[in-house]
């Protein structure tokens, strides 16, 4: 067979074979045309109801398919803030290594235990942050009135406007937290669904204002950190503010600032203990045990760290969880707090908000003088306390002073 012959029956060869294949594509459409055109006719002649309970499931099916593939379910966890910085709700609660506590929470539980439930509050399973807010370690009778503002009662837009107008006339203060409760219409004026709601709001000055410091480090990690206090230039009034709680080495000290009002501002330098609680325990022990001068001397100098926090804590794990009440059943929809706080050398402000949204239903369902060197530059813990009241309104320890600056 010659070459030209052999190249022929080669093209003729691939000529059939596509043919073949067109052949066999059509066969294929037919068929599936006519088994869509079986499966409309079936479904006409179905009722409407069915029509549509088959669109609604096929519907249902396919959003749960698509959950199970995509949702991740986050574990339930105890902090809720909008920084590293851990807000609790007790001083009993532990704390990590940058931590901050207001009363103005304990406040709502108190109200809301003692009003609804008139007895501890009982999760099942319980929680160790609600068996700590059980103990109502801080109270009304800890803080004056002046210094807060509380209210509660039925759920509805006459509430909002009361609890807004307090605030401003009382602090001229407006709510941070008020606007994220759900306010539709569904869910007021229900006689089983209330608000409990506090504020806290303080703004103090020190006797004299101290100096503003050279930036420089705190601890070993931190570098230009914005400083404010007493060195050797400062005018020695300044230090006559200053109460000495102990001083046993530069590292290990605890003291006090007076201001213009009832308010003292306390630093106690590494302090020793898992919640607010013992490390306060620990530092009045401390501060018992001192035979040392608890004057601060003109030789004496003190630095400390400026500080400014906004924390939004939702306390998650309380929420959308049934308890008993005199009524019967309660679940807490929404626990809200915030803390904003700021100090610098001439004094602080702290404006703190609790507030718990409610059901509560009878269906089931905290020899030569030397200088002593008072620099809070390294690991602290800082109290807020009313002059003559034995517990603090406001705690904080820092750790990396990054997350308060």
């Amino acid at each position: 067979m010659s070459k030209k012959e052999k190249t022929i029956i080669a093209i003729i060869s691939i000529i059939l074979l596509i043919i073949l294949g067109l052949c066999i594509f059509g066969i294929v459409k037919i068929v599936t045309k006519n088994q869509i055109i079986e499966d409309t006719n079936q479904l006409s002649n179905e009722p409407n109801e069915i029509k549509v309970v088959n669109l609604i499931k096929n519907e249902v099916e396919n959003t749960t398919n698509m959950n199970i593939t995509n949702e991740v379910k986050e574990p339930e966890t105890e902090k809720s803030s909008t920084s590293e910085i851990n807000v609790v709700p007790t001083m009993n609660d532990k704390i990590t290594a940058d931590s901050s506590w207001c009363g103005t929470f304990q406040l709502v539980w108190n109200d809301m235990k003692n009003t609804l439930v008139n007895g501890d509050v009982e999760f099942n399973p319980q929680l160790e942050m609600v068996e700590n807010l059980n103990k109502e370690d801080f109270n009304d009778d800890m803080i004056s009135e002046d210094y807060y503002y509380k209210i509660y009662g039925v759920k509805s837009l006459e509430l909002k406007a009361e609890i807004e107008k307090g605030i401003k006339e009382k602090f001229n203060q407006t709510s941070d937290v008020l606007d994220k409760l759900d306010w539709d219409e569904k869910n007021l004026n229900n006689p089983n669904r209330y608000i409990f709601y506090t504020m806290l709001y303080r703004k103090f000055e020190y006797l004299k204002a101290f100096d503003a410091l050279s930036a420089s480090p705190f601890g070993t990690k931190y570098k230009d950190v914005e400083y404010f206090g007493i060195n050797k230039y400062t005018d020695n009034a300044v230090g006559n503010q200053i109460d000495v709680l102990f001083y046993n080495s530069e590292d290990d000290f605890a003291l006090i600032i007076n201001t213009k009002t009832n308010d003292e501002v306390i630093f106690y330098k590494n302090p020793k203990g898992e919640t607010f609680n013992e490390i306060y325990e620990n530092m009045n022990k401390k501060a018992e045990k001192f035979k040392g001068s608890k004057k601060f001397e003109n030789i004496d100098l003190f630095k400390a760290p400026r500080l400014e926090i906004n924390e939004l804590r939702e306390y998650t794990e309380l929420e959308n969880k049934e308890f008993p009440t005199l009524n019967g059943i309660g679940v807490i929809m929404k626990a809200l707090q915030t803390i904003k706080f700021k100090l610098n050398e001439t004094g602080g402000e702290i404006k703190s908000e609790a507030v718990i949204d409610m059901v509560d239903s009878a269906m089931p369902s905290l020899n030569e003088p030397t200088p002593r060197y008072f620099y809070v530059d390294d690991t602290f813990a800082l109290f807020l306390r009313e002059k003559g009241k034995e517990k603090p309104y406001y705690a904080c320890r820092v750790e990396d002073i990054t997350k308060f600056q």
